[in-house]
């Protein structure tokens, strides 16, 4: 399924420079909307930037996930996380707010993947008022259209938590090498929790994932499984395709390894660049109306002067963490 699917076709890439690229792009289509109209002396936000600012946004998101309630299945969170990779991949932080996004994310992640709770549900978990509730879940709605046309339509995601048990139940039945395959699964899911915040699932297959997850947990706990790669997946005899599989494994290590969240102070500060780009609007009324088809500005305006009153800070998402 994988293999034939939109994932493999338009959100599977080549290599890190790629996405820099990609990101790089997406950083200087702002600016020149933003010299465009006339903001081009604000102080704006360089690449790396627009990068930590994600990686901050993105751990907010996987940490409003993990106390949901009720409780969130994995793939939603990895769907939900990997929607809000791809937006940012060709959208910039200076345009649509990491802040609103991530919810939206989630949001459109529950409809997908058939996690069935209701949009007062949903927006129950930000422990707000009824009246900053019914005020975020406007803004979640009138941003999940916008959401899908920056996936390109692309809504379903292959994760590989799938693999991931197909690889522990391929364990239990051929290869009696392993006692209790069981002994692996801690670790293992302490791997893809960690990978998830990588690039990495804009770099390899699920399966590759879920493998190496399974590997690296079996490192961990000393147990050498080269001959569940070399006998049981039968590749002793195809050197090229093994050598290939042990470099993605590394490179994946290495994207964890190297991985780092950026510091408060860097955060506090970046934010406070991110909001003076917002107060000034810059081009994001613009944006939403040519992509909802808004005729009216005054409608636009009296939206943006309402988000800018709810998400000066970040008290509906706080509240909703511990």
């Amino acid at each position: 399924m994988f293999h034939s699917s939109t994932q493999r076709r338009h959100w599977t890439f080549r290599g890190e420079e790629e996405l820099s690229r990609r990101r790089a792009e997406a950083n200087r289509r702002a600016r020149g909307r933003a010299a465009a109209t006339g903001k081009g002396e604000l102080v704006l936000l360089e690449p790396h930037e627009e990068l930590a600012i994600c990686k901050y946004y993105e751990k907010r998101l996987l940490d409003f996930c993990a106390v949901f309630k009720p409780a969130m299945p994995r793939s939603v969170v990895g769907t939900a996380c990997m929607y809000f990779k791809r937006f940012y991949l060709n959208n910039s932080v200076m345009e649509y707010h990491p802040r609103i996004i991530m919810l939206t994310c989630a949001f459109l992640a529950c409809k997908v993947d058939e996690f069935n709770v209701s949009s007062a549900q949903f927006v129950g978990n930000l422990r707000e008022s009824p009246l900053g509730q019914e005020k975020a879940l406007e803004q979640i709605l009138e941003y999940e259209l916008l959401l899908i046309q920056q996936l390109n339509f692309h809504l379903i995601v292959h994760n590989p938590y799938r693999p991931f048990e197909g690889f522990l139940i391929d364990l239990k039945t051929r290869y009696p090498v392993l006692e209790n395959p069981e002994v692996l699964r801690k670790t293992a899911d302490d791997f893809l929790s960690r990978v998830a915040l990588t690039d990495a699932y804009l770099l390899f297959t699920p399966s590759l994932i879920a493998l190496t997850a399974i590997l690296s947990s079996g490192s961990r706990a000393g147990i050498n499984m080269e001959s569940y790669l070399s006998e049981s997946l039968m590749l002793k005899e195809n050197r090229s395709t093994l050598s290939r599989l042990l470099d993605d494994m590394k490179c994946m290590k290495n994207l964890i390894k190297k991985y780092e969240l950026p510091r408060a102070e860097e955060v506090a500060a970046l934010k406070q660049k991110l909001e003076k780009c917002h107060t000034f609007e810059l081009a994001l009324n613009t944006n939403l109306r040519k992509r909802k088809g808004y005729e009216n500005d005054e409608h636009v305006a009296k939206k943006s002067k309402m988000d800018e009153e709810e998400w000066t800070d970040d008290d509906l998402v706080d509240s909703a963490l511990p």
